[in-house]
This record gives C-alpha cells, structure tokens and sequence, in this order.
C-alpha cells in the first residue's frame, strides 16, 4: 500500500510540474485546476475573516516568530530555523520551537489516555520532541524536521502538534520562554505577536505560478506583502535583482536577505565517523533523496566533485524500507561505489544498520545557512528582538499585536 501511495504521490507531482504527457495527465491537469480556483477562493476569505476579527488570533504574552513560505517544500526551511534559534539564544532569549510535526505518527490511543489520566490533562499535551537536554521522541513520532532540529540544537525544547497555541502556552508555562519560533508557520494565523520570516527559493520563487493542487503555492503572491522579513535562498551569489524587483511588486518594506546552503562535512549516518568534503572529491558515489527537489542535492554532490553513477529518489517524507536500502546497498557494491551520500532529513528517516556490517557506508551532507547579503539586517532584527526583551525586563512595554515591531521600516 505504501509503494503504491507513493507512485500515486509521484504521479501526481510529475503532471504538476508538467513531466507527464498524454489524455490521462491532461485531464487530471484540469481537473486540479478547478481545484485550485476553489482553493484561492477559500484562501482569500480565510485572511479577510483573520484581518476584519472574525477569527480571532490569541496573544501568548511573548514573541511569536513564523518562519515559513510560500511554496510547498524545498526552499531549504529547516537550517534558516536552526540560524535563527542559534542567534536570539546567543542573544540572551528563552527559545521554543513549535511545529506541526508534519507526517509524523500519532503517539497509540492508550498511551494518550495514560498521559490525560495521569496528569490531569483535559486535552492531549503537545508532543515533546526535545526539552532542551535530551531527544525524547524518534523520528518517526516527531517528525522529520522537529527531530533534526532536536538533534543540533540544546538548551531549545521542541515541541509538536497541530495546535500551536496549545504548545505556546505549554512551553511557557514549562520552561519560561519568552521567544516562540513557528517551524513553517506562515499559514498558521491564530497566534498573535507575530513576525513573519518568508522564504523564497531563487530557483523557483512562486513554483509553478498555481496554487494548491494544480500547482505549488500555499498562497497567492501578492500574500507577500504580510512578510517582515524574506530570505532569498539558494543564491549562487548576491545580485538577484530581478528577483528582488519582482519581490518588491507585492513587498515594499520588508527586509531581503540573500543565504545559501553551505556544506560542512560528511558525517555517516550510523557512527561517529566524519569526513571533510574533499572526502568526496573524484569518488563514485550513489546519491539517495527522498526531498522536494532531489535535483538541487544532486548538483550540489557533482560540485564537491562526486561522480554518481547511480541515482535513488523517493517521494518527499518517504520513510525507507530495511529492503529499500538493503537493495540500495547491494546495487552501491555492484557498482562499486565508495559511498552512498544522502540529505540528513533523508538519514533521520533510515532503519538502523550497524556501520560495521555495510558493504557500503552511507554519509549525509550536514548543511548550515551563509548569508552572503543582508548581514547587517540579519543582525539588527535579532539585536532588536534581544533588545526588546531588556527593555520589557525594565518595565516597558512590549510592542502591542496591531503595532508589531517595525523590521522592515
């Protein structure tokens, strides 16, 4: 069943971005349009029924940072996230993050019932993927996103669950924070205080220029303008300015950063060992994604210099199979690859093999985000979100929710 899903899964986002041909594709093609119009419709009373107050956003008592896009997947979220939790926890801010935990597996009924009839709790309580010191939650209950966030960062507790206001309120009450950041929380309207990160993927910034099902916008572009901040990610080099300039139609005021995704290092998926990316300079290697734009890391493995002589991709969140990768290993040693080299969402997804026993290692690329243009915005906003907070130690007030701290300005 699940193979299946995924061949449908796949099917559907061939004819998508238009790499399916043929009646059947064209019909189901129009078909999904029909489907988005609908969606745009429903999209646009949604935020007219947020901006006239008639769903009403709930204030936490703390900063609400949403750092989100506009696309589905791919734009590279997750280490813009793990930045900026780095930078306001340096700063002196008490950080949270909350996420959805997108596919992640719901925890058995009777555990949830032990946990309401043994706490007390007349609700289910958010999922607790880190506290901060120890990973509580596997990758498959948290999620692939809030578990690598758990893994790389301490002192930051993440939690999971649909009801971000639930987990806002949790993590205050636990742990004191005073700073939330909503892991791909641009759609998610009922927390109040917020500021909004977007980012926009350079090689495809509105994706296919059609929403949801025909296309791979969450929202319309003109959306845009709720943005404070927007990084431009996956620059080759600063100087997007056609991008920049169409950015500008719907965005006047926020602040644009220009980032991309830098490698570190090897690490192997299952034991310490780490190598630098030399490691894979002129070695035949198998490349293994199950990500939004498996291309975009292929590239990235020929530019440090591999030569892949055989290629794995998977439905994006696709959780492997132990004869998925036992298949996968067999077919490294036939072609005598030297390694297979993976994304680490991919490796927080792979049964547990002992590293001694593989004919073939697998390695993930640990990536971090460089800014290469828009330094100084980047540390204005977090110096005046730390700021912010001496401040209101003082006895000033925060900024109130229908005058937000004005970033872009």
């Amino acid at each position: 069943m699940r193979q299946f899903l995924d061949k449908l899964e796949q099917f559907a986002v061939d004819v998508i971005l238009e790499r399916r041909y043929g009646k059947r594709a064209a019909v189901f093609r129009f078909i999904l349009l029909l489907l988005s119009l609908i969606y745009k419709k429903i999209i646009r009373w949604r935020h007219a029924l947020y901006q006239d107050r008639i769903l009403s956003s709930t204030p936490v008592g703390c900063l609400v940072i949403s750092i989100g896009n506009l696309t589905v997947g791919g734009t590279g979220k997750t280490p813009v996230v793990e930045k900026f939790a780095r930078a306001l926890q340096a700063g002196g801010r008490k950080v949270a993050i909350l996420s959805r935990g997108y596919k992640s597996k719901s925890p058995p009924f009777f555990k949830k019932f032990w946990v309401k009839l043994c706490r007390g709790e007349h609700s289910d309580p958010p999922r607790i993927v880190s506290d901060g010191q120890s990973l509580l939650l596997d990758s498959r209950h948290a999620g692939d996103e809030p578990f690598m966030l758990g893994t790389n960062l301490r002192g930051i507790p993440v939690l999971v669950d649909k009801d971000r206001v639930k987990s806002a309120l949790y993590a205050i009450r636990r742990w004191g924070v005073d700073t939330l950041l909503l892991d791909d929380g641009f759609q998610y309207l009922p927390l109040q205080q917020r500021l909004d990160v977007v980012l926009v993927d350079r090689q495809a910034p509105f994706g296919n220029n059609y929403l949801l099902p025909r296309g791979t916008l969450r929202e319309p572009p003109d959306h845009l303008k709720r943005a404070d901040i927007i990084f431009i990610t996956k620059c080759e080099a600063p100087g997007n300015d056609d991008l920049v300039q169409q950015i500008r139609i719907y965005n006047r005021h926020a602040e644009i950063i220009e980032c991309r995704h830098v490698p570190l290092y090897c690490q192997h998926a299952f034991c310490d060992e780490r190598h630098p990316l030399d490691f894979l300079d002129g070695k035949r290697i198998v490349a293994l994604s199950g990500i939004a734009a498996p291309d975009s890391f292929e590239n990235f493995l020929k530019t440090l210099g591999g030569e892949i002589v055989h290629s794995r991709q998977f439905a994006d969140h696709h959780r492997y199979s132990r004869s998925e990768i036992q298949s996968l290993l067999a077919r490294a040693k036939h072609l005598r690859a030297k390694a297979i080299i993976t994304t680490e969402k991919d490796a927080v997804r792979l049964p547990v093999h002992r590293a001694e026993e593989m004919p073939v290692p697998i390695f993930f690329l640990r990536v971090e985000i460089q800014i290469i243009s828009g330094r100084e915005s980047f540390e204005e906003c977090v110096n005046r979100i730390c700021r912010t907070k001496v401040r209101s130690e003082l006895g000033v007030l925060m900024p109130q929710p229908d005058n937000p701290m004005p970033f872009g300005a």
